[in-house]
């Protein structure tokens, strides 16, 4: 593919490593977003070294490994007692198993040093307050002065207006889950969990997750419970109604985690919608990327790593087509359905560990009890180990 205009509609994490990707090899890109500034919502984000090692190759090393806290473990403990059932080593151990480091970070730390990238490469373009729906778009180059681009990028997102411009592509589902996140004072935090790890606490039909940010002064937390459908929107802030409603999913934890969860500032309530399989193409260009195509659970924590494979492995795919990019994106597609599918079932596998009760509750303990820290980490090799085309 000769060098030529991309457009993506979109400035999250998936749209910014997209325009990087794509400048990287070469091509001119225009980045689009409705958003007069940039401000990512959401406190925190898991890197695992999938995605890291893309960022890395992107030239983005140093101010990731100055932005990001390295743990020392991901642990899984129980909601009610706190008691350790098993971890998976990280710090030193997981650069060396998977060649590239696993870390915690803001969301908005991430967008910042992919922004701070894009803005001084000459070859994106960044336009903010721009109106975006799905009928403007294919004219959406000629406000710049530019020609029809060679491709459009929809990394717009859960709700996505580029989605429908795709025949065949599906709607978001409501997957009767939601999570509420916040922080609260390290110490705050001190006596139920250890601040160098990211610790999952498990517990029937819900879990909650934590680890450290701001160079762990702080602990990023996200409690997942089943909610009601609230419609098309993001997230909201917390109705303190709802406080009830959380303090009720997590009756029965343990005194000093309920503490917390009544205690706690004001949180932030997020439905979570998947998008289920279908089209993520069509046949005039127009490809969607992350959260757009395949909105997932977060009970893998690879929403955002699968929107930056996405997107690095998109530059790849068309910056090697040498005919027809409909089928370079065929291939595009088929390649990144199958890596998808096996994160989606990875994910849910770990909903249903994580919020098993009575007997299975007891299987899972027991079954994780004979495996190896060592042989937990051999499960993830083809998550955390994978190198992304060109790579």
């Amino acid at each position: 593919m000769t060098a030529r205009n991309i457009l993506i509609i979109g400035a999250g994490i998936g749209g910014l490593t997209t325009a990087l990707a794509f400048a990287r090899e070469g091509h001119d890109v225009d980045i689009v977003e409705q958003a007069p500034t940039l401000s990512e919502v959401g406190a925190g984000l898991q890197v695992s070294p999938n995605a890291s090692r893309i960022l890395i190759a992107l030239g983005l090393g140093d101010a990731l490994r100055e932005a990001m806290i390295r743990p020392h473990e991901i642990v899984l403990a129980s909601g009610r007692s706190l008691r350790k059932i098993t971890h998976v080593p990280c710090g030193e151990f997981a650069e060396d198993r998977w060649g590239a480091p696993y870390g915690v970070m803001h969301r908005s730390d991430l967008q910042a040093l992919l922004l701070n990238a894009v803005v001084a490469d000459p070859r994106c373009r960044l336009h903010l307050d721009q109106h975006i729906d799905s009928t403007d778009i294919g004219s959406l180059h000629g406000r710049f002065g530019h020609p029809r681009p060679g491709l459009v990028v929809g990394a717009d997102g859960v709700w996505s207006q580029t989605r429908r411009l795709i025949p065949g592509a599906p709607r978001p589902r409501f997957t009767g889950q939601v999570a509420w996140r916040f922080k609260v004072a390290t110490e705050v935090a001190r006596s139920v969990l250890n601040p160098t790890n990211v610790t999952a606490f498990l517990g029937s039909k819900t879990h909650l997750v934590a680890y450290p940010l701001e160079q762990s002064k702080t602990i990023n937390m996200v409690a997942i419970t089943h909610g009601a459908d609230p419609g098309e929107t993001w997230a909201e802030r917390e109705n303190p109604r709802r406080r009830l409603d959380l303090l009720n999913a997590f009756s029965g934890w343990h005194p000093d985690l309920v503490s917390i969860l009544r205690q706690a500032p004001e949180m932030t309530r997020w439905p979570l919608f998947q998008v289920p399989d279908g089209r993520w193409h069509n046949t005039d260009r127009t490809v969607l990327i992350g959260d757009a195509a395949h909105a997932m659970t977060p009970f893998a924590a690879q929403g955002a790593a699968m929107a930056i494979e996405d997107g690095f492995e998109l530059a790849q795919a068309c910056t090697q087509a040498t005919g027809d990019m409909t089928a370079a994106l065929d291939r595009y597609e088929t390649a990144r359905r199958e890596r998808i599918g096996r994160a989606r079932s990875r994910g849910a596998f770990n909903q249903f560990a994580y919020h098993a009760s009575g007997p299975i509750r007891l299987g899972r303990d027991f079954v994780l009890s004979l495996k190896t820290p060592e042989s937990l980490a051999a499960d993830l090799d083809w998550l955390y180990g994978y190198r992304a085309t060109g790579l």
